[in-house]
């Protein structure tokens, strides 16, 4: 039996790889900040089948400790600073987590088990300003964030670890992956709870910034199946994971709300107060060497994605 280790196992992307590597027959070890909360935060289906223990981004010698007492086949890094507003609060605690972090557990590596694959979960914050649309690992990286600077260390890291110490090393560069696990915090997730809400009779109104931003969404459990695809490769790489096509914030409002037969602009209403700065050019993936080199696509297309999400969140009103 294969083993795997996955930090930040109680997110999104962390619960949707455990699914998937537990249906492909590997033990799943949960690397965890504090065992008691992420045993209550982890996924029902989750619960009875991984096997969770401590562990500190910031504790290089127990990160040692763990892969020596475990000895994984495979480590995938979800744990990390999250986008979205706060890419800008507490710029040295994201350099820690986001960046250093992922030199340590490619030194715990290199000093237990070299063989061990590993995986780093990326974002196409690393590009930033960029200067070309849409965005290729070829394209040249800008971050104008610490969450994009602190993601594009730990790339470079990777890279130097892949040639100087001969490491299993890859980073996927995520672009936007939603589903009905996103936290409430992000946008997606505020206008399908507030859709299903309103549905529901248990909510009035949506305020929301720019609706003409675009963004490259997809389904998140297609994302990490890239991510182990890429560790089954005769030889690490990178990659961008991302639909490679865009949509507003005001279509998934549509779509949303449309789902449930009602009229968002009955309801959802813009606030230049919420207003972001916007990209100068826009954030969009070019997958072709993943589909290429991975034999990877998105299954789930954009109005699906929206109608889960919708879906689950009915559920919480029910």
């Amino acid at each position: 039996m294969k083993r795997a280790l996955i930090t930040g196992i109680t997110g999104q992307d962390g619960s949707y790889l455990a699914e998937l590597l537990l249906d492909q027959g590997y033990g799943i070890i949960g690397a965890v900040r504090e065992l008691a909360r992420a045993r209550e935060s982890l996924v029902p289906a989750l619960r009875d089948k991984v096997e969770l223990v401590g562990w500190d981004m910031l504790d290089q010698r127990k990160m040692v400790e763990i892969l020596a007492r475990h000895r994984p086949d495979e480590l995938y890094n979800f744990a990390a600073f999250s986008t979205g507003a706060g890419m800008y609060d507490d710029p040295a605690g994201i350099g820690e987590v986001n960046g250093l972090a992922v030199t340590r557990i490619l030194e715990a590596i290199r000093v237990v088990d070299p063989e061990i694959r590993f995986c780093q979960a990326s974002s196409r914050e690393i590009f930033g300003e960029a200067r070309e649309s849409p965005q290729s690992e070829d394209t040249v990286a800008n971050p104008r964030s610490p969450y994009g600077a602190a993601k594009l260390y730990a790339d470079a890291m990777i890279r130097i670890y892949r040639s100087r110490y001969g490491l299993f090393a890859c980073s996927a560069i995520l672009f936007n992956h939603e589903s009905p696990r996103r936290g409430p915090e992000f946008v997606t997730r505020k206008i399908t709870r507030a859709a299903a809400g309103i549905k529901q009779g248990r909510g009035a109104e949506l305020r929301l910034g720019n609706l003409e931003t675009r963004r490259d969404w997809g389904y998140a459990g297609d994302y990490v199946r890239a991510m182990w695809l890429m560790l089954r490769q005769p030889s690490p790489d990178d990659f961008v994971v991302a639909t490679g096509e865009t949509h507003s914030v005001r279509e998934f409002c549509q779509c949303a709300f449309d789902y449930l037969k009602l009229d968002y602009l009955d309801y959802v209403h813009e606030d230049v107060v919420l207003y972001r700065p916007s990209e100068p050019v826009q954030l969009v993936g070019n997958a072709e060497k993943a589909r290429r080199m991975l034999n990877w696509e998105p299954r789930v297309g954009f109005r699906e994605l929206v109608h889960l999400m919708v879906e689950a969140d009915l559920k919480t009103f029910c």
